[in-house]
């Protein structure tokens, strides 16, 4: 009798790092980076800065690594109460909201397979977690809306994946319990992956990533702030900063910061924060599946 071969089975990229570190490496590798708008090393806001995102980072790493038992909500609550008392101020909803999820799935599936059977297990007790989480984090979340309003108790008894269904429309981070984290996954994570594998430093291919994000989805947090039509014409002047070649290096870096000083302008109401969000979230999935390891190089040559 022949044997025949036996087909192979192929197993996801072993992570290089534990979970919980995967976590706290995403958060301080995306607010290192100086993208446009944010809060990054020696460009704090009046009321946030560089060193209570990376205190936040190192702090929430542990929690997001027990993700698995103790659930998605549960997390998400403790990180928030952990951060404000580490720092008094909120560096990392968004962030939290997106990574619990992907923290969740066991380590012999991938992301991409095992978001889905993530979400449909949340409940209504994560429901209520997150909106507590929300309201102690004293941030907008999903928006101050008649419907589903994240500043109360969820009107409906549904799942997280339901009230995450009604701010869809609005608020991208919501759009990824939705659509299977698909701006995540097949946007931030393979972006990053294609600048660094241009050659390019990990902290500006997290700056091209974020412009490539922001030029195709307007940032739901400047929306909230500003209005949709601000929020369009950032992502048009992120497009217009894309466009600008990069030789010589000193017209796309001027180009650039004059970018970087509008979004900074009219009180920091233009940071793009949601962007930001899912560039953390695209790092923790190439950190997760293997896919991108402690750089030798962070900054370029040619970084000021």
């Amino acid at each position: 009798m022949t044997n025949l071969p036996q087909t192979a089975v192929a197993k996801p990229p072993q992570p290089a790092y534990p979970v919980g570190t995967c976590a706290t490496l995403s958060i301080l590798w995306e607010v290192t980076a100086p993208k446009p708008g944010n809060v990054t090393r020696g460009a704090d806001f009046e009321d946030t800065t560089y060193v209570d995102f990376i205190t936040g980072a190192a702090i929430v790493g542990p929690i997001l690594g027990q993700t698995r038992s103790n659930g998605i909500g549960a997390t998400v609550l403790s990180a928030v109460r952990a951060t404000q008392q580490a720092v008094g101020t909120n560096t990392n909803l968004g962030t939290l909201l997106l990574l619990a999820p992907l923290a969740a799935i066991p380590p012999e599936e991938s992301l991409a397979d095992g978001v889905g059977t993530v979400l449909s297990q949340l409940d209504e007790h994560d429901t209520h977690l997150v909106y507590q989480a929300i309201g102690e984090a004293h941030a907008g979340g999903l928006g101050q809306v008649e419907e589903a309003d994240v500043h109360g108790t969820p009107p409906f008894a549904g799942s997280l994946v339901d009230a995450m269904r009604l701010a869809s429309e609005r608020d991208l981070i919501a759009r990824q319990y939705i659509n299977g984290f698909r701006e995540v996954l097949q946007c931030a994570a393979p972006w990053i992956e294609q600048e660094i594998g241009s050659g390019r430093g990990l902290a500006q291919a997290i700056v091209r990533a974020q412009l490539r994000l922001l030029a195709e989805y307007p940032d739901s947090l400047i929306a909230r702030k500003c209005g949709i039509e601000v929020a369009r014409l950032a992502s048009d002047q992120a497009a217009e900063v894309l466009a600008c070649p990069t030789e010589p290096v000193e017209e796309y870096q001027h180009r650039l910061a004059d970018f970087d000083f509008w979004l900074r302008s009219d009180g920091h109401r233009r940071n793009p924060g949601t962007t930001s969000d899912l560039i953390a979230a695209g790092l923790f999935v190439l950190l997760r599946e293997g896919r991108l390891s402690c750089p030798h190089v962070f900054y370029e040559q040619n970084h000021d």
